[in-house]
């Protein structure tokens, strides 16, 4: 792999794994339109590897509080907003983890094609403009339910359809039970921490089997380049979603879908 490739690559992952816009629908247009060949099944875990640190350095405060209160809600101390949140992203991670046991084969062959992801970016992007117009958002984090939790994690194993996006399906889980934006995109975010490190753990099964070489020095680039990213992703974004709407990124899915399905077809 050249430097150049490795750059584009993960700073596409670290960018398109927290933004709602589909990281394979990207993964698989920059291919092709730059004849770069596979980037390989190491490289796939470097960049995950990552964008997991860059949600565990953005979010360390939140994290060290969600493992402290869920630690003493199994010792009998009182149920606080962040044992809740730990209980809930447990409780989400399960339901994408059996899906994804379930499901792996029909994902990986019958849905890992360009036609596919492009279908996905367009029907899933119109899905969030729709849950952004028409969403209460008057709810923050705070108030998240059993039932929240519920549609929010099960709206996270449709994420398993490539080109969906984890976090476009479910933030728009969350808008449409009237979260606002940025409460939303937080508890995606904290829902992303188990479920990377579960994908990065997949992913490095087939890794310890591979024989091929490894760029040692392109995989820790790539690892930087995508935390780097991520972690400005993630700060932007957040601060983004406290004055604006998700319109722009719905109309940026609809674009690439279609560009997807030109270049494709």
């Amino acid at each position: 792999m050249e430097w150049t490739q490795a750059l584009w690559l993960s700073a596409i992952q670290g960018l398109t794994e927290f933004l709602p816009i589909s990281s394979s629908g990207h993964l698989a247009l920059a291919p092709a339109l730059f004849n770069w060949p596979d980037q390989g099944l190491a490289f796939d875990v470097a960049v995950h590897v990552g964008t997991l640190i860059a949600v565990l350095i953005y979010f360390h405060k939140d994290i060290g509080l969600i493992i402290g209160d869920w630690i003493g809600s199994l010792t009998g101390g009182p149920v606080t907003i962040y044992s809740k949140l730990a209980w809930s992203i447990a409780f989400a991670t399960v339901l994408v983890g059996i899906a994804g046991i379930l499901l792996e084969h029909i994902v990986s062959t019958v849905l890992r094609n360009p036609l596919s992801i492009a279908g996905a970016t367009i029907a899933f992007g119109i899905i969030l403009g729709l849950t952004d117009k028409f969403g209460a958002k008057q709810r923050r984090i705070e108030s998240i339910s059993w039932k929240d939790v519920l549609v929010i994690g099960g709206a996270q194993v449709l994420a398993l359809i490539p080109g969906t996006s984890r976090s476009g399906i479910t933030i728009s889980a969350g808008l449409m039970m009237g979260l606002t934006r940025e409460a939303a995109a937080r508890f995606s975010f904290l829902m992303a921490i188990p479920v990377i490190t579960l994908a990065g753990i997949w992913l490095g099964k087939g890794l310890v089997a591979q024989v091929q070489p490894v760029q040692w020095s392109i995989l820790v680039f790539a690892t930087a380049v995508s935390a780097i990213v991520a972690i400005l992703c993630i700060h932007y974004f957040l601060r983004y979603l406290q004055r604006f709407s998700l319109l722009p990124f719905m109309i940026y899915r609809l674009i690439l879908g279609v560009i997807l399905l030109v270049v494709f077809l």
